[in-house]
């Protein structure tokens, strides 16, 4: 299982969130660029990266900060938040992003979905965030009646190159990811599901790992406050049978 740096921005500033919510924030660091480059050093081979900005406005506002990511770093990056056309994701693509991930235009704009997975075929990952089963949209703010099960098979089913499963009422709470929902999302489905929101501890990432069906695992808050030390657990993630 892959362990995934997430580094959320908002401002140009390295954040977290509690639970999405964008008024509970935690600042850790003004250099985006020097973060990620921690990550790879720590081992990282995969850099999470979410424009909060763009997912409750729309609109990216931290691109300058993503040219700055992918200057810094030579692993693959994935950028999501607020994107919500084929030209945004040509633009984010043609800066050397590696995968755009879509959330809220895959519940809004199917069509639009299908379109890009048609046009970027390998680069579409789908970004399924739920509340008991039920998927939010717009940076959290509005819970739909989608389920999140029949979203992921569609997302399959149009050409997706992966889904990443966030449990919003974990993530940044640091209260145990939700395994059994994450689990069950990726045993709908035959493309890679990433588990993420709620990892605090290596005994989270161990019983993530330990299903043998989730291809990898985000974490935000843990290593930035401390919880989790990234290059060890990096390795630990490396010797669980």
């Amino acid at each position: 299982m892959l362990l995934i740096p997430a580094i959320d921005l908002k401002n140009g500033f390295c954040v977290r969130l509690l639970q999405g919510k964008r008024e509970e924030v935690t600042q850790y660091s003004d250099d985006p660029a020097s973060t990620a480059k921690r990550w790879v050093h720590d081992g990282a081979e995969l850099i999470h990266v979410v424009d909060l900005d763009g997912a409750f406005s729309g609109e990216q506002k931290n691109i300058e900060s993503i040219k700055e990511i992918r200057a810094a770093v030579d692993v693959p990056i994935e950028v999501g938040g607020g994107i919500r056309s084929i030209e945004r994701i040509a633009m984010l693509l043609s800066l050397g992003v590696d995968s755009i991930i879509l959330g809220t235009v895959a519940v809004i704009n199917p069509m639009l979905l299908e379109q890009a997975c048609e046009k970027f075929p390998g680069k579409i990952i789908v970004g399924i965030d739920a509340k008991d089963g039920k998927v939010a949209i717009k940076g959290w703010e509005e819970v739909t009646e989608v389920d999140a099960g029949a979203l992921s098979k569609n997302a399959e089913k149009v050409g997706a190159s992966a889904i990443i499963y966030t449990d919003i009422v974990r993530d940044g709470m640091l209260s145990g990811p939700n395994v059994s929902a994450t689990k069950a999302i990726a045993e709908r489905v035959k493309i890679p599901v990433i588990a993420s929101g709620g990892i605090s501890t290596l005994s989270d990432i161990e019983n993530l790992a330990k299903t043998g069906v989730i291809y990898g695992a985000i974490t935000g808050k843990a290593i930035y406050s401390g919880a989790i030390h990234l290059k060890e657990a990096i390795e630990f993630v490396k010797n669980i049978k």
